[in-house]
């Protein structure tokens, strides 16, 4: 199974636009770690819009 590369995508921009991490080194974590991050940024992003 491949990973999709238009949500590789979405996901390296995700994480870079947030942390503003190079692309290279979003690239090389590994897919897991990688969808870890994404969601922590969700998690922060929701907390701050709710006015925590």
């Amino acid at each position: 199974m491949t990973y999709a590369a238009e949500r590789l995508h979405e996901e390296v921009a995700y994480v870079a636009y947030h942390f503003h991490w190079p692309r290279g080194e979003i690239l090389d974590l590994e897919h897991h770690e990688r969808r870890r991050w994404v969601q922590e940024i969700s998690r922060i992003n929701t907390r701050a819009n709710e006015g925590r």
